[in-house]
């Protein structure tokens, strides 16, 4: 896409389409022998590659000398931007990052893989979008479980306990809009369980969105379980139900 409009490109693979990841295996198979024949540790998808070294100053001396192999060898071009010596602590691989558990590095969400899944739960949970409930939970629901079992293997309870918070918060405030009218909402509240004159107290009080959502009325109404019967996954529950412990 160039200035809004597509355009046929003659040079080069579109990235992230079937061809790239087949043509990086098909350039790179003479990386990986040669990796495999120095006695390294390595992992690499298509043309992402980590390699790990017990000291930073192996890892200089690999990082120069896999450099010149992939360039001068193999006649491509190495990213001089993306590519570093560096901890696992530091590392981002396939949206996966790493932290230190007694001694040993286990795997979780990097931080902006986990910030640009809450992005994309923020935009399906916007108040202005204007779509059915059910369509909007099927649509979080998809995200949620192919999100999660992607990275079922990461340590990340804690993570999915924050998302699921602000995902019911925001679930909560695009029901009470739906309600629309104060008649409405008093009623719904009622049928839900709330005393009328709390009800009364709630849809009148003229706070904001925010407020609603994390009132202690709105909050029994609408409970944890209520939202299972809509239907709504939470992150946490699909979680614990497919992670991969390694």
């Amino acid at each position: 896409m160039i200035g809004g409009r597509r355009e046929e490109s003659s040079v080069g693979t579109p990235q992230g389409g079937n061809l790239s990841p087949l043509l990086s295996n098909i350039m790179l198979n003479e990386l990986d022998k040669e990796l495999e024949a120095r006695g390294l540790h390595f992992v690499r998808y298509a043309d992402d590659c980590n390699i790990f070294l017990k000291s930073e100053k192996a890892a200089n001396r690999v990082m120069e000398s896999i450099t010149n192999f992939i360039e001068k060898k193999l006649g491509l071009i190495v990213n001089a931007e993306k590519s570093k010596v560096c901890r696992p602590k530091q590392l981002k691989f396939l949206g996966f990052g790493y932290y230190n558990y007694k001694g040993k590095y286990r795997p979780k969400p990097h931080l902006k893989s986990i910030q640009k899944f809450k992005r994309k739960l923020k935009e399906l949970t916007k108040r202005s979008w204007s779509i059915s409930l059910d369509n909007r939970i099927r649509q979080i629901n998809y995200l949620i479980h192919g999100w999660v079992n992607y990275f079922r293997i990461a340590d990340m309870k804690r993570a999915m306990q924050e998302v699921d918070q602000k995902l019911r918060v925001r679930i909560r405030v695009v029901i009470w809009k739906q309600w629309k009218k104060s008649k409405k909402r008093i009623e719904s509240l009622v049928k839900l369980g709330i005393p009328l004159e709390e009800a009364k107290g709630l849809t009148y009080c003229r706070k904001s969105f925010q407020f609603i959502g994390h009132s202690c009325v709105v909050n029994r109404a609408l409970g944890n379980k209520r939202l299972k019967q809509h239907g709504l996954a939470f992150s946490l529950d699909h979680y614990l139900k497919v992670h991969v412990v390694i």
